[in-house]
C-alpha cells in the first residue's frame, strides 16, 4: 500500500462522525510504519481500549474505518477471516464497523473476526510448509496475499455499499 500521512487518513474515514474522527489517536511509532510491506494498515487506539482502525486502498482511493471490538472474546481458538492463518500465535477478536451512509446512521453494522494485532500482511507472507519438492512456495504465498487483499476489499465494499 502507498505511504499515508495522518491528515490523509483522517480525511479518509467513512461511516464515522466528525467527533469520532477528532478522537482518533495514532500509534506513537506511526512515522516508522513501512506501508510498502502492508496490504492494509490497522492499529488499536492507545487511548480507547475497544477501538481500532484500518486504512486500505479501495477502488483507487484511501478508505479508513473505525472498528469496535466486542467485549467478549471467542470462547475457542478462532481463525481470522482476512488472513485465514491457521497457526496464529495471538488472539483473534470480533470487531464491528458502522456502515457508511444512511444505513450506518440507522445503526447498521458489519462484523468480522480479525487478528488482534492486525498482523495479517505478515501472516500471509509466511512460507507455507513444503509438502513435496515440487511445491511452488512463492506461488502459494502470492495466492495468500491476493486472497487477503480480496477479502479485505470485499469487507470494505460491504461497509460502503448503498443497497
Amino acid at each position: 500500500m502507498k505511504h499515508c500521512t495522518q491528515p490523509e487518513i483522517l480525511a479518509a474515514f467513512r461511516g464515522a462522525t466528525r467527533s469520532e474522527v477528532k478522537r482518533v489517536t495514532f500509534r506513537p511509532d506511526f512515522d516508522e510504519v513501512d506501508f510498502s510491506r502492508l496490504d492494509f494498515y490497522g492499529w488499536r487506539d492507545p487511548k480507547l481500549a475497544r477501538r481500532s482502525y484500518i486504512v486500505v486502498e479501495h477502488e483507487g482511493e484511501l478508505v479508513a474505518l473505525i472498528l469496535n471490538r466486542a467485549d467478549a472474546r471467542p470462547s475457542r481458538k478462532a481463525m481470522c477471516a482476512w488472513c485465514r492463518d491457521v497457526d496464529l500465535t495471538q488472539d483473534v477478536v470480533m470487531v464491528s464497523v458502522r456502515r457508511a451512509g444512511a444505513k450506518g446512521r440507522r445503526g447498521a453494522t458489519v462484523g468480522t473476526l480479525v487478528c488482534e494485532d492486525f498482523g495479517c500482511s505478515r501472516h500471509v507472507r509466511k512460507l507455507p510448509p513444503a509438502f513435496h519438492k515440487g511445491t511452488d512456495l512463492d506461488a502459494i504465498r502470492e495466492e495468500q496475499v491476493a486472497g487477503l487483499r480480496h477479502r479485505v476489499d470485499a469487507f470494505v465494499a460491504q461497509i460502503l455499499a448503498d443497497d
